[in-house]
């Protein structure tokens, strides 16, 4: 008998991809940045990320254990969220203080609103949000990288913003010979790993070309003494625009479903971030920019989400 014609339930399209195979993609792309952090910011570096990652494991078991639902470690996104978190983080964050962003993330932003999927802001930066509003002077303490006697330093962007002497040039802001969080400072391996997830599919390039470019045009534009005469290249390089742009505002719950859609939320975190670093007493705006981005995503569905056929009319 041919089956041809046979009518099955949706979903009609699948492909082999699965949720513990995107978080192992996501995972081999941060490594780049995470090694290129552990080389320029030594030990403690490479201390913070294992402690992110495990108080972020321990949490995601204990919760689901504690809530009754099914253990989720082998999705590895608990990992993907210790790392991630990690990377947003200077060297010189206390350790028990990296713990508690771990258990942050995974219980209070992730488990309570029902796990993996169910999060409307992405964990790794509400957790860094969280511990910049708690603990202030550990999260902005910077230091020189290879620093021995961890010479406390400002990042580019405040030295930008403030116009101080020893501006880092280009080629230290692409390597990431420069202060600032342990996976944020190199562009050139931000930029690898985010060329795997492209290579690999697992991410669309809309957020990030619309983020990166709108920020780039605004700080041209109105970032310098006078108009059009603003250090575009310097803001895409500095600061976490790059591990924000490619690794966080693409992620897959907290962004919106169509390629409108997407395009809509890059170019609102542009203009956030580009807002609060040219205006706000802040330098540096990515995380505040994402997750406000994040809350809206909703908003932006519903009116981006074309209507099914045959789709019922609004009841008033």
């Amino acid at each position: 008998m041919d089956n041809s014609f046979v009518v099955s339930s949706s979903p009609h399209l699948r492909n082999s991809a699965s949720t513990s195979g995107i978080m192992r993609d996501v995972i081999i792309a941060l490594l780049p940045a995470a090694v290129a952090g552990i080389y320029f910011f030594g030990l403690k570096a490479l201390l913070v990320i294992m402690v992110t990652i495990l108080s972020s494991v321990i949490s995601e078991y204990i919760a689901r254990r504690v809530m009754k639902r099914d253990n989720t470690l082998m999705d590895y996104s608990a990992v993907v969220t210790g790392l991630l978190l990690a990377l947003n983080l200077p060297s010189t964050i206390p350790l028990w203080i990296a713990a508690v962003g771990g258990v942050f993330a995974i219980v209070v932003v992730k488990q309570l609103f029902g796990g993996l999927g169910q999060n409307f802001m992405n964990p790794a930066l509400a957790a860094r949000v969280f511990l910049l509003i708690a603990y202030t002077g550990h999260m902005t303490n910077w230091v020189n990288p290879k620093g021995v006697d961890a010479v406390s330093s400002a990042t580019p962007l405040e030295l930008l913003k403030t116009g101080a002497a020893g501006i880092p040039s280009y080629a230290q802001l692409f390597f990431g010979n420069i202060g600032g969080c342990i996976g944020e400072t190199s562009a050139a391996a931000l930029i690898l790993g985010a060329l795997y997830l492209l290579f690999r599919g697992v991410i669309t390039p809309e957020i990030p070309l619309t983020y990166i470019g709108t920020v780039a045009v605004f700080t041209w534009v109105f970032g310098g003494d006078s108009l059009f005469t603003g250090d575009a290249l310097y803001h895409i390089l500095s600061g976490g625009l790059i591990l924000g742009a490619f690794f966080m505002a693409t992620d897959y719950s907290t962004s919106p479903m169509t390629i409108k859609g997407r395009a809509i939320m890059g170019l609102g975190c542009g203009l956030l971030t580009s807002l609060i670093r040219l205006y706000a007493s802040y330098p540096e705006g990515v995380s505040f920019a994402i997750i406000l981005m994040n809350i809206a995503v909703p908003l932006i569905d519903r009116y981006t989400v074309p209507k099914s056929f045959g789709g019922e009319k609004a009841v008033a």
